[in-house]
């Protein structure tokens, strides 16, 4: 999986109701663990977990808790004999609400809501065996801003089959720079009114986005 695959999949999993059992698994899935991997942890067969959560050896140790403990099952988690027996990169506790983790080579930490702790993916992308540069946790947004692009591309295409075709490639290519202009115009202030982009976009149309066609 490359930054942007894994973005929407971690974009997915936060959007999800949340599931404390399931959530350790989730999590390694959306950084394209194999299939294997998720199996012999659920069966517990490479679960080294002292605590009851989820430790893959050499990759990380996760734990769900209660509401109102993840600061303390952090804690537990870095103090923890496995965590350290077992050579854990990171440590992760959440309760659905607050999302906390470390990486515990290089020393960022997250802290943040359940909900916001896709836009600190960057920090865990060695658990897709990706090196993290400086660069790559700098451009988080941009890589996130990607996805909703590459998203949006693809569903314009879903409800307009013909844009696709050769003949019309060059319009639609241009439509989505028109997009991106308009994006960056009005987060830099370029547009001198606070959001004249997307407030256009949305008094001219309804919230699921008909009628804009027609304006």
């Amino acid at each position: 999986m490359n930054p942007v695959e894994i973005e929407q999949a971690i974009s997915d999993l936060a959007e999800a109701p949340f599931d404390a059992a399931e959530f350790p698994y989730a999590f390694l899935e959306a950084f394209g663990r194999k299939a294997t991997e998720i199996k012999k942890l659920r069966k517990g067969d490479t679960n080294k977990s002292d605590l009851g959560g989820v430790l893959q050896r050499n990759n990380i140790h996760i734990a769900t808790c209660a509401p109102g403990e993840v600061t303390q099952t952090l804690a537990a988690l870095k103090n923890s004999p496995a965590t350290t027996k077992h050579k854990a990169k990171f440590i992760l506790a959440t309760d659905g609400q607050t999302f906390e983790a470390e990486d515990l080579i290089g020393g960022d930490t997250v802290a943040c809501a359940y909900k916001d702790f896709p836009d600190s993916f960057g920090v865990f992308l060695p658990l897709a065996g990706i090196s993290t540069v400086k660069q790559i946790k700098e451009s988080a947004f941009d890589i996130k801003a990607t996805g909703r692009l590459n998203r949006l591309y693809v569903e314009l295409l879903k409800d307009n089959p013909d844009w696709g075709k050769a003949e019309r490639r060059h319009d639609m290519n241009h439509f989505m720079a028109r997009l991106i202009f308009c994006f960056f115009a009005e987060d830099t202030d370029i547009f001198t009114t606070a959001d004249l982009f997307t407030g256009t976009v949305e008094r001219m149309s309804n919230r699921d986005g008909t009628r804009l066609q027609t304006r």
